[in-house]
């Protein structure tokens, strides 16, 4: 397996593997939680929405601090600040203070954290192995997916919000030390075309971005209510999913290394409309919903790689790694914004929730015709070489 013989990967995608048990555990209920707490659901979603809206602005900074720190003590520095959101989490009880805080330092963390996390991967990672190492990573975020969801749902029935969400913290703290082992990549103070490189990558996360309002985001929320706003519930439905994620993880990363880009985009933007279809109509079914909540688990396995690969492979490519990242995370905020805020505008009119997970289509669909044009223009060369 010569994609486990690169060992600074395998440090980040443990620091991925500890770093999703947290998000896996308290960060799964992170807009259910809200929604308990008395935040409507429409403005749970136009929370959320601030949230990016907030990393959009604060992105374009991370370069001023990358040219002077490099790639490593970002990714250190955002992992620890992102801890700082599960406390506050804690203290929201409806619309006020503690939510416009949370949302403040939400914006602030994620935004250095993921930015500096994916420019960092796509830097260290091997291009002709990159499917292989990302599959091998979702595999390890699905399986410690199993335990966390039943665990921190078990916590804040039993032991509060305070309990589980401080505990949520910890580990995100823990997850920082495995980049403690890897080395710092530099960023260079000026490239020319570094920010204009990543319009491809805009373009891909903005369609993801628009997925992941109605799939991940809109999707929980809905759930939670088909199992009447229970923890538990709620905390088996999404252990279930990771168990299922775990057995197929590492499915369709060998596929693409192998050269079957293009087949991959039909497999994995398929299984995506397909698991979005079943679960905006399975809403009002709560045994349904499981079973959708479930079946969605392939679509890290079979999607995230398709869409990673290339994302990964262009941004090494590119004049410079992190000015690429932020223009594609960029296209990740301004697309999951733009799509929570239709979602929350169609709940504020009465639509049903489900017509709201539909809206992840509309992504699917540019995200197919952007990936599938990629994928092809690999394939060509390869056959030309």
């Amino acid at each position: 397996m010569a994609f486990f013989r690169n060992s600074t990967v395998n440090l980040l995608n443990l620091h991925y593997g500890i770093h999703a048990l947290a998000m896996s555990g308290g960060g799964a209920f992170y807009g259910v939680f809200l929604l308990r707490s008395g935040v409507p659901a429409p403005l749970v979603l136009a929370s959320l929405a601030l949230i990016l809206f907030g990393r959009f602005a604060i992105r374009p900074s991370i370069v001023i601090a990358a040219r002077r720190f490099g790639l490593k003590p970002l990714v250190i520095v955002g992992t620890l600040i992102c801890c700082l959101q599960y406390p506050l989490l804690a203290q929201v009880h409806g619309v006020g203070w503690p939510l416009l805080a949370l949302i403040a330092v939400s914006s602030v963390g994620d935004t250095i954290y993921w930015t500096s996390y994916h420019a960092y991967f796509a830097s260290l990672g091997d291009a002709e192995h990159r499917g292989h190492q990302i599959g091998a990573r979702e595999a390890i975020a699905a399986v410690v997916g199993i335990i966390a969801p039943l665990a921190t749902g078990w916590a804040l029935t039993t032991l509060g919000p305070g309990v589980a969400f401080g505990v949520t913290g910890l580990v995100l703290a823990l997850s920082a030390l495995p980049l403690l082992g890897t080395r710092n990549v530099a960023i260079a103070r000026d490239e020319p075309g570094g920010f204009r490189a990543g319009l491809q990558g805009f373009l891909l996360f903005a369609g993801d971005g628009w997925i992941q309002s109605g799939f991940a985001m809109v999707w929980p929320v809905a759930l939670f209510i088909s199992l009447g706003q229970n923890f538990n519930a709620f905390g088996g439905a999404m252990a279930l999913a990771a168990l299922v994620g775990a057995v197929s993880g590492l499915l369709l990363g060998r596929f693409i290394d192998a050269g079957h880009g293009s087949r991959a985009v039909w497999i994995g933007i398929g299984t995506l409309a397909a698991v979005t279809v079943f679960r905006a109509f399975s809403t009002r079914d709560p045994a349904l919903a499981v079973v959708a909540n479930a079946a969605g688990a392939f679509v890290p396995a079979l999607y995230t790689p398709t869409l990673m690969t290339a994302v990964y492979n262009q941004a090494q490519a590119a004049p410079c790694v992190l000015r690429f990242h932020v223009a594609t995370e960029g296209g990740f905020d301004a697309g999951a914004a733009c799509g929570l805020l239709v979602a929350a505008g169609l709940l504020w009119a009465g639509a049903p929730i489900g017509v709201c997970v539909l809206l992840s289509l509309l992504g699917a669909a540019a995200n197919f015709a952007l990936l599938r044009r990629y994928y092809g223009r690999m394939e060509l060369a390869a056959a030309a070489g």
